[in-house]
């Protein structure tokens, strides 16, 4: 590809708007123009990394025996009526009406249309195993879109899924798909992990996510250096730290805490570790009669020690809070405990309120909790003597650095990650609502037993660069930059030499079958070497008269920036040597 060929429209600054790194410089290097809010249109330059992401994705997929096909972007409400989530979803489903007043989606995923397809192809266990995949467009109507391509509205997603006749050979095509995520994810030549995950509004028994790391990551990854153990915070086990419940030494005494309404404040104050304390945290469980008339909603305390925090997705895993739950209202807390929040307990509390206690709350002795009157705490609290037992002991809490990792081989770390991928067990989760069966050989219908997977195309393109950038712009892989090589000529216009040297390097390098672009727009050096590292084209060749007076040229790789000067006849095997190697 020449330049002047190709639509380079790089900007100097990003739009005021703009959030983090990559959405800067996506902007900046043309890559990506907003259209609407979370809704972008890809620019050439962007496409180019857009597709070759695809292309290694669908040969990876290939290779692991999914089959291609394409799903539409619009899907009736029927199929996602049938499995509940019509209601079940939320907002993020954008739901309208076409002209004959029936109601459709545009898909955020397609597990029912994909069920639907196998419930009508798939007619006997000779069919099996199978797996569909696509690369399609998903729209998720984002209450807040932000950070660019990371949280759009509209995306590019592969998603695959696989039919199977038991549990047991599903579980061997979700090992499949996860072999192939690594493969896929190793050739994009990004740093990630796989950890365990909930698996959130797709459900399911076995998740797995794939995240690559970075510092401006929204999801924290809890890991253990010693051995494989890796999570998403969300999912990972908190050890009980405290063994065995102690005896009492303390008695137990109300004591004035006026505007200390944080565990925090309190200790302070009482002069005790915060570990001491147990702050208290107030949900709510919304409920019906028999004619779906709302009824008081059903108060629940969660206590934990006050230097933890409430991990959600494990709270609402608990069959005291089963079929969600909400965080009480003041007014609701004022009529349960008497008391505004920040004095809570759950000393002298209803009996029908109940009381859930983390592990290590579980076998606290002498702790302080709130008095349930505005400006009191009490300290020397302890179970069975001061207040009754929990009803529900359980962890419900994230982790912290420096946790004995839960398969017991070391402590754990931390670090931050971007999900990029995601492998689910499904089971018949969603073929049993659809009645999606296949004759076994005996000829009787059997569920089918699925696993789903997906991968977001277009955010990998926002991950690779939060994971590789600098001050001057974009550090791409080789395998999804733009373009691979990049030729500089100095004075391409004015020097019959330059210009003879770059297009022969040019032409070698094409022959090679690398992507290579020669720079023939006339620019400045400046200018134009600061366009291709604002684009971050791996590796960059400079051609000018003074070095190839010399017989050499310029060769520099975009992650250091170090000038190397090789000998112009050396160059072109240099590059396909070094790509190769990459």
């Amino acid at each position: 590809m020449r330049a002047k060929q190709f639509f380079i429209s790089t900007q100097k600054e990003a739009p005021a708007d703009a959030e983090i790194v990559s959405q800067k410089l996506m902007l900046r290097a043309g890559m990506i123009r907003k259209l609407a809010a979370g809704v972008y249109n890809y620019m050439p330059m962007g496409l180019r990394s857009l597709k070759k992401i695809e292309r290694i994705v669908r040969e990876e997929m290939d290779r692991a025996g999914a089959i291609e096909l394409l799903m539409p972007i619009v899907q009736p409400a029927e199929l996602w009526q049938e499995t509940g989530r019509w209601q079940k979803y939320g907002s993020e489903l954008l739901r309208f009406k076409d002209r004959h007043d029936r109601d459709f989606v545009l898909q955020p995923t397609s597990e029912e249309v994909v069920t639907d397809i196998a419930r009508q192809e798939i007619k006997s266990w000779r069919q099996l195993p199978v797996n569909f995949y696509q690369i399609q467009t998903k729209f998720r109507d984002e209450r807040r879109p932000r950070f660019g391509v990371m949280r759009g509205r509209d995306f590019v997603m592969k998603d695959a899924y696989s039919f199977d006749r038991t549990a047991e050979d599903a579980g061997k095509s979700y090992d499949k798909m996860f072999e192939a995520y690594c493969r896929i994810f190793d050739r994009l030549g990004l740093v990630y992990r796989a950890v365990r995950a909930d698996s959130g509004s797709i459900g399911g028994s076995r998740s797995q996510e794939f995240q690559v790391i970075a510092d401006t990551g929204e999801d924290l990854i809890v890991f253990c250096p010693d051995s494989e153990y890796a999570a998403n915070i969300e999912l990972a086990e908190a050890p009980c730290l405290i063994e065995k419940r102690a005896e009492a030494t303390e008695t137990m005494e109300k004591v004035p805490t006026p505007g200390r309404d944080k565990c925090e404040l309190v200790v302070e104050l009482l002069n005790k570790p915060l570990t001491a304390s147990v702050k208290s945290i107030v949900l709510a469980v919304d409920h019906q009669d028999e004619k779906g008339n709302p009824l008081p909603a059903k108060i629940v305390l969660l206590l934990l020690r006050g230097d933890h925090t409430l991990n959600e997705v494990k709270a609402e895993k608990l069959e005291a809070l089963k079929g969600g739950f909400r965080f009480a209202t003041d007014k609701e807390i004022e009529d349960t405990f008497g008391s505004k929040p920040g004095y809570l307990g759950p000393v002298g509390i209803p009996k029908d309120v109940t009381i859930v206690a983390d592990t290590t709350v579980a076998n606290m002795s002498d702790f302080i909790v709130g008095a349930n009157e505005e400006g009191y705490h009490i300290r020397g609290v302890n179970w069975g003597r001061d207040l009754r037992e929990p009803d529900v002991v359980a962890d419900i809490r994230n982790v912290v650095e420096g946790d004995v990792s839960p398969d017991g081989k070391g402590t754990l770390k931390m670090q931050r990650g971007i999900e990029v991928g995601h492998v689910f067990f499904l089971g018949d989760k969603y073929s049993a609502p659809m009645n999606a069966t296949y004759l076994d050989e005996n000829g009787k219908p059997q569920l089918l037993q699925m696993g789903c997977y997906g991968i977001g195309i277009s955010r990998l393109l926002g991950a690779a660069i939060e994971q590789g950038h600098d001050d001057k712009g974009i550090i791409w892989p080789d395998s999804i930059a733009p373009f691979t090589v990049v030729i500089c000529p100095v004075g391409y216009d004015k020097s019959e030499e330059v210009q003879k040297a770059s297009n022969e390097l040019y032409g070698r390098l094409r022959e090679a079958g690398i992507d290579v672009i020669l720079d023939d727009r006339g620019l400045r050096p400046g200018v134009m070497f600061a366009d291709w590292e604002l684009i971050g084209v791996p590796h960059r060749v400079t051609i000018g008269d003074r070095g190839l007076k010399n017989g050499e040229v310029e060769y520099a790789h975009r992650g250091d920036l170090q000038n190397e000067n090789v000998p112009v006849t050396e160059i072109a095997d240099k590059l396909i040597a070094k790509i190769k190697v990459r």
